[in-house]
């Protein structure tokens, strides 16, 4: 896991005042949301219409699902994070931790405004502690025979004569 320094934007507890970005963003958000809508809207009329795309897209949405569904971020590598949202709220959200900053916007869980920028925000800490290190094993030791212990002796008893050897004569 990389090392990450987590940003903050204002603070979501202070009072905030909406500034003339947070307008402009929230505005152009929606826009995009529902530009995405309508494309979803037409893609599903046209996949309503033709049985066997529509086969073709369940099949792959299972799949997909089961995927999704497969993978599961142990607790320890989410971040959560105090938002404000534009709709002025103050939740808590959470994202993984590999990420600066939480997303840019959320459906607001109290007011349902969808989407909903976040104006400020601030990390909490993570949702979990990471697991502690265990211990590695030793490394097994394995028993010698005498045979092979006494050959072990006998080269090192050598080794230790030609350094004896080396350095008188050296």
């Amino acid at each position: 896991m990389r090392e990450v320094e987590y940003k903050r934007h204002g603070v979501p507890l202070d009072d905030y005042q909406l500034t003339r970005r947070d307008h402009r963003w929230q505005k152009e958000l929606e826009g995009i949301c529902d530009l995405a809508r309508r494309q979803v809207d037409e893609h599903l009329a046209e996949v309503r219409a033709n049985p066997e795309m529509a086969e073709r897209q369940r099949e792959n949405l299972e799949e997909v699902c089961k995927l999704m569904l497969s993978f599961k971020t142990p607790e320890h590598m989410i971040m959560r994070w105090r938002v404000r949202l534009y709709c002025g709220h103050i939740v808590e959200t959470s994202r993984h931790c590999e990420n600066a900053e939480p997303s840019r916007k959320i459906r607001c869980p109290e007011c349902g405004k969808n989407p909903s920028t976040i104006v400020a925000f601030e990390p909490l800490g993570l949702a979990g502690e990471p697991p502690t290190p265990s211990k590695a094993a030793p490394p097994a030791q394995t028993r010698r025979s005498r045979a092979e212990l006494e050959r072990r002796v006998a080269a090192l008893e050598k080794e230790i004569q030609l350094l004896r050897t080396e350095q008188s004569g050296g």
